[in-house]
Order: C-alpha cells, then sequence, then structure tokens
C-alpha cells in the first residue's frame, strides 16, 4: 500500500506519538533522578518539569488512542492541542535563539532574585557564591566558603548561559516542527476512509 494511504498515516502518526511518550517518560524519569540524586532541591522546578511530562505523555494517549481507533472526536481535539503546543514551543525556542548576552544577563538575574531553592542548587553544583558580589553575612551552599575564596556565581552562569539556550532553543526547535508534522498527518488521517470498513461510510 503507497505511503500517504489509510495504513500507512496510521502508523506514522502512531509512531510519532510512541515518540511522545518516550520524551515524556525521559522528563519524568529525569526529575525524579535530580531529586534522588540531590542535584535538584526546587520543587518549582521539578514540579515544571513533571507537569511537562504528564501533559506531554496525556496529549500523546491520546493520539495513539484516536490513531488506532481512527476516532473523530479524539483525533479533532488532539490536533488542535498540537497546533497551540507548536505555536508556544515554536514562538519559546526563536526566543531562546534570539536572546543576545545582555538579554541573557538580565534574565540570569530575574531567575536568581526569585528562586532561593534553585540559588542553592546553584551555588553547591558550580562552587560559587552570591551573583555578582558575595557578602559574608549572606549564607553559601557552595564547598569554597570554608577556604573563604568563592568566585561570584553570574560568570560561571553567563559562560553556559548561551550554549544552554541554544540547545534549548534547538530541541525546541527541532520538537516544534514533528508537533506541525503531527498536525498534517493527523488532519489527513482524519479525512481518509477505512479500507477494512463499508466503503461507502466514512468514518
Amino acid at each position: 500500500m503507497a505511503c500517504g494511504a489509510f495504513a500507512c498515516s496510521k502508523n506514522c502518526l502512531c509512531a510519532l506519538n510512541l515518540l511522545y511518550t518516550l520524551v515524556s517518560l525521559l522528563l519524568i524519569g529525569i526529575a525524579a533522578w535530580g531529586i534522588g540524586f540531590g542535584l535538584i532541591s526546587s520543587f518549582r522546578v521539578v514540579g515544571v518539569v513533571i507537569a511537562v511530562g504528564v501533559f506531554l505523555f496525556f496529549i500523546a494517549l491520546v493520539g495513539l488512542i484516536g490513531a488506532v481507533k481512527h476516532h473523530q472526536v479524539l483525533l479533532f481535539f488532539y490536533m488542535i492541542i498540537l497546533l497551540l503546543v507548536f505555536i508556544v514551543q515554536f514562538s519559546v525556542s526563536c526566543a531562546c535563539l534570539a536572546l543576545n548576552e545582555e538579554q541573557q544577563s538580565e534574565l540570569l538575574e530575574v531567575g536568581w532574585s526569585n528562586t532561593n531553592s534553585a540559588r542553592t542548587d546553584i551555588e553547591r553544583n558550580l562552587n560559587c557564591c552570591g551573583f555578582r558580589v558575595f557578602y559574608p553575612n549572606e549564607t553559601c551552599a557552595a564547598d569554597c566558603l570554608r577556604n573563604l575564596h568563592c568566585r561570584p556565581c553570574a560568570p560561571i552562569m553567563e559562560e553556559y548561559a548561551g550554549m544552554v539556550l541554544r540547545f534549548v532553543g534547538g530541541i525546541g526547535l527541532f520538537f516544534s516542527f514533528t508537533e506541525i508534522l503531527g498536525v498534517w498527518l493527523t488532519y489527513r488521517y482524519r479525512n481518509q476512509k477505512d479500507p477494512r470498513a463499508n466503503p461507502s461510510a466514512f468514518i
């Protein structure tokens, strides 16, 4: 059967949703691994990662059930939600790739000021204290505090910020194109007839 026919569209859509399922489980697993090994103590960060993983898992499940059963209503909602996710993810990915060094620095400072638990993780993992300046009366989780010779965290974070944003933006851009592919496949698949059904019936 030629590709583009009913069976091929169904198999491609199932494969795409299995990929999304694996990615969602990977996100949840990474969050659990970070907590288990003490790399992340911020429940807000972990909660966001797990929420994204669970959301992606349910979307993939809806798409998978809709593809297997050729269920028109599930496929319609799956297509609409995937299109909205594509718009948001494509916008965020482009923003990550477009940020210059000054904007990255401002973003890091805002994040540093608003997350105490993430600040502790950063200080411990990067072995630094304070953002630009560390005052002796402040608390710090880094080992370098014992030697009283700690670098500020801002220069270290700025070294990796550009690389991380390019990586996140590139991965997000890649998956946004898989999402628009999923929307297109779903639209085609919804309008195809099941050859095993009554030829005069549209399912």
